[in-house]
């Protein structure tokens, strides 16, 4: 039980900072910057974080759980970057699906080495 409180926790806080930085940044925008920002922070983090907790050896299910799956888990969003990239097909604009798809998924893996290798700084 206290796992599920964890996740839900994490999962509730994450969800909610995702919807107030996406309302904001996606407001006027052809790009949806907002869900690109918490994917790319979503990644950071979980790379700071999780690389932290290894190097201290603090990396416990509690943490994991709370951070790793709940926050950053609700944070980020796979399914609203799949459905916003059809929907860029869909529209015809394939100039700024190519650099959503590639940027997103170039600056995510580079914010988690970054998380990884800022977490050694520490």
């Amino acid at each position: 039980m206290k796992n599920l409180l964890l996740v839900f926790i994490g999962g509730g806080l994450g969800s909610v900072l995702r919807y107030m930085i996406s309302k904001y940044l996606n407001a006027d925008s052809a790009l949806p910057f907002g869900t690109f920002t918490v994917n790319i922070l979503g990644s950071l983090l979980i790379g700071f974080v999780l690389g932290w907790a290894i190097r201290n050896d603090q990396l416990n299910s509690s943490t994991t759980l709370l951070i790793g799956v709940g926050l950053c888990g609700g944070f980020t969003t796979f399914s609203t970057f799949s459905y916003e990239n059809f929907s860029l097909l869909k529209s015809g604009e394939f100039y700024t699906f190519f650099i959503y798809l590639f940027s997103s998924l170039i600056f995510g893996i580079l914010s988690v080495f970054i998380g990884l290798s800022a977490s050694k700084l520490i």
